[in-house]
């Protein structure tokens, strides 16, 4: 198969290079200044990186932080820093609010769910989305009790390692996402359940896809590609693997829905689905129900269990931070009673130390493309409706006029004179505005009540000294992931 698609090389880059020599790269409308673009490549060229947000940021300091850039024959508006970003995703919210359209959707979700929809689908299903997750009291269960039960399984598994080394990663990320799946299928899965395995398997595969060079090259030509085999037919086939996956789980709940009773996501919007049958026009049906489950499982699991992984080692990394955390859950929690949200409010060291590991690890340094909704006059210039904007979130963390140490991890960002938590707005690891992630609540939830009852009930340490601990992060597509590393985890006292 490799041999004949290198052959097929360059027979596609002959067609790419004749359809894109069609077009111009001239501004449409008043487009800001930027990098000149090459024929059929734009400023791809410029981009070759791992860390992709490092070169867009050293263009910004030559054309300022709001600048044109070709993503091949496309153009799309970067914005750099927090003065930028915030007058975009917050002050002008709703003319920022789309989502940018790329062909590779139209072939995956093909514009259904929340991640990728635009106009009232998105508003409906987020609104929805929104409502349903805050629903603490929805069925029999909190939310927090779910994640407290899941935590507890956790636990068990750390405890019986004795403090032996080894890495966590694993079970970490199955932790995690048994909570968003009691949320969304009302059940958790065995750490080693085979149904479990597959689900994270699709969802990691098409993670490592999305940045492959035939992905690309569809966004640029889906007319010519489609016919031609590539990794881009392989992302269609695991989505719909995902789907399918999704499908078997709503018909189970279809068999055994009880309308004044709903356990989870699933069952509030098949409900939500029958109260409007009789509508044509509504969103609430099967393919926004698979869709929109598939968008809050990758984002309820993949970064919740990054960044808890992360604040580990960043713990094991600065021990002084670390024991003023474990002296706040002392202080507040004590030592046998399990932490509780309400707890939060009165740990304000800790809720910092949470920020900071967010703000630190960064890990959509880019952000979600968006898209302008209508014709959009900014700082002076004409963007064309559907324009794609990309908010560098990573130029907003560590925007040295918000964070007065941006590369160093300070919980210090997060706290006022008094020693009290102070919110910042240039917090964005959850992106702003109308399209920042639905899932905030819950992400904090899980790493507050996660980490707190990991350091009531463990010493943790790694066999590597502080200074030598390296925070390096590793990259997939256009995020970043937590590096490997392995530690120990030393029992203190059982909670109760």
């Amino acid at each position: 198969m490799e041999s004949s698609l290198g052959l097929l090389t360059p027979f596609l880059l002959a067609l790419l290079l004749l359809f894109l020599l069609k077009k111009s790269f001239g501004n449409k409308g008043n487009l800001p200044p930027g990098p000149r673009p090459l024929p059929v490549l734009g400023n791809l060229l410029q981009l070759k990186s791992r860390e992709i947000h490092i070169p867009i940021l050293e263009m910004s300091k030559k054309f300022g932080p709001v600048y044109t850039l070709y993503i091949g024959p496309k153009p799309s508006v970067v914005l750099c820093g927090f003065q930028a970003v915030k007058e975009a995703l917050v002050v002008n919210g709703d003319k920022f609010s789309g989502r940018a359209e790329f062909p590779i959707v139209d072939i995956t979700s093909r514009g259904y769910g929340i991640a990728f929809s635009n106009g009232e689908r998105w508003k409906e299903l987020r609104r929805f989305s929104l409502s349903t997750m805050r629903n603490f009291g929805m069925g029999k269960r909190s939310i927090e009790e779910r994640i407290q039960e899941e935590i507890q399984y956790l636990l068990d598994v750390f405890q019986e390692t004795n403090g032996s080394l080894f890495s966590p990663a694993f079970f970490i990320r199955r932790s995690v996402s048994n909570v968003i799946c009691s949320v969304l299928f009302g059940r958790r899965f065995e750490y080693m359940d085979p149904k479990l395995q597959i689900l994270l398997d699709l969802v990691a595969e098409n993670l490592r896809r999305v940045d492959n060079i035939w992905v690309q090259l569809y966004n640029f030509i889906p007319s010519i590609l489609k016919y031609f085999p590539g990794t881009h037919h392989k992302v269609t086939e695991n989505y719909q693997a995902q789907l399918d996956y999704a499908e078997a789980i709503v018909r189970e709940h279809e068999a055994t829905l009880d309308p004044d009773n709903p356990r989870d996501y699933i069952d509030a919007f098949l409900i939500k689905m029958q109260q409007e049958s009789k509508n044509p026009h509504s969103e609430f049906n099967l393919p926004n129900l698979l869709s929109s489950a598939l968008d809050i499982f990758f984002a309820g699991q993949e970064t919740t269990s990054a960044t808890l992984g992360y604040a580990l080692l960043i713990l094991m990394k600065y021990p002084d931070i670390k024991i003023k955390v474990q002296a706040e859950i002392e202080n507040v929690i004590g030592r046998t009673r399990r932490p509780q949200m309400e707890d939060r409010a009165k740990m304000p060291y800790t809720e910092a130390v949470i920020h900071e590991v967010m703000r630190f690890t960064d890990f959509l340094p880019l952000g979600a493309p968006r898209a302008v909704t209508t014709d959009t006059i900014f700082r002076g210039y004409t963007l064309p409706k559907g324009t794609v904007i990309i908010p560098v979130l990573h130029s907003v963390l560590y925007d040295p006029t918000v964070f007065h140490k941006p590369y160093e991890f300070d919980p210090k960002h997060f706290l006022d004179h008094n020693g009290l938590f102070k919110k910042s707005e240039g917090f964005m690891a959850f992106s702003a505005g109308k399209r920042s992630c639905p899932g905030e609540g819950l992400a904090h939830m899980e790493l507050f009540l996660y980490l707190t009852s990991i350091l009531q009930r463990f010493e943790i340490r790694s066999d590597v000294p502080p200074p030598d601990i390296d925070l390096s992060p590793e990259y997939s597509g256009l995020g970043k992931m937590t590096p490997t590393f392995q530690m120990r985890f030393n029992p203190k006292v059982a909670a109760e």
